[in-house]
């Protein structure tokens, strides 16, 4: 049974059909192929890996890839990693200076809440340390 299934599909593929093209007025014959079917599907797959690589190429060799999300020549990706740091050290910057504002703006009015040091610091004499 098995073997009646892998021949008949074989078969199938290897059956030869005709394609005739017609004149719709004068049903006369313009053109006949020959055909199977697994010519067919021969045919169609390369077609479609002609297709694909013919787009791959032209993406890859013309300035079309440059339209690619994420594709960039590393001079560009330098610069963006050089202006990314410089924008995080000015950002890092700006908070440091309004910290440091409104600290003053504090002081100035008065409501800065000063804590004491009340630690003992116990300084040794200096004549005993030349001793």
């Amino acid at each position: 049974m098995a073997e009646e299934f892998k021949q008949s599909r074989f078969k199938r593929l290897t059956n030869r059909y005709r394609l005739v093209i017609m004149n719709d007025h004068s049903y006369e014959e313009v053109v006949t192929f020959k055909i199977t079917r697994l010519g067919v599907y021969i045919v169609s797959c390369f077609i479609f890996v002609l297709l694909v690589g013919l787009t791959t190429a032209l993406i890859s060799f013309t300035p079309l890839k440059f339209y690619i999300p994420g594709y960039g020549s590393q001079s560009e990706r330098r610069e963006l990693t050089r202006l990314k740091m410089r924008t995080d050290s000015l950002e890092k910057q700006v908070r440091y200076r309004e910290a440091y504002l409104d600290n003053l703006q504090k002081v100035l009015s008065g409501e800065s809440e000063r804590l004491l040091d009340t630690a003992v610091i116990s300084i040794p004499d200096l004549e005993q340390s030349f001793e």
